[in-house]
């Protein structure tokens, strides 16, 4: 099975990195994982790095509700970008919102893939980094 070389989590909550960290550690699945507090430090990363495919990740799992640049910012953001980057990067919402409004929201961009609401659980994770990479293959 290949593996995902790079998976950025973008999200204020401590707790929210460290376990979801520690669940796509166990998982096997990802070479690398990028941490990011908010949208804004994820959005200069990936402008930073648009040119080499290999420091960008290939999935972001991008909370809502953030300071400075929360992920709605974001998504408008790397809409106008995504164009410039030379990787196809994967965008899977990982919110506690359960608002039907911000499901139907996110359907509105086509680089968000999933909506994911927390709490995730270890076997959660696994489940879908592997469905991300079984689609990846087809």
């Amino acid at each position: 099975m290949s593996l995902i070389n790079s998976l950025a989590i973008v999200d204020d909550d401590r707790i929210f990195h460290l376990t979801s960290s520690k669940a796509i550690e166990k998982s096997g699945l990802v070479k690398e994982i990028l941490p990011f507090k908010n949208g804004e430090e994820a959005l200069n990363f990936i402008l930073q790095n648009k040119n080499n495919e290999h420091q960008l990740p290939e999935l972001i799992l991008l909370d809502l509700n953030m300071p400075v640049l929360d992920g709605w910012g974001f998504l408008e953001e790397f809409k106008k970008v995504k164009h410039t980057v030379n990787k196809q990067v994967t965008i899977y919402i990982t919110s506690s919102s359960t608002s039907q409004a911000d499901k139907e929201k996110a359907k509105e961009y086509d680089c968000v893939s999933k909506y994911l609401t927390k709490p995730i659980s270890r076997t959660f994770f696994s489940t879908v980094l592997e469905e991300y990479l079984s689609g990846k293959a087809s």
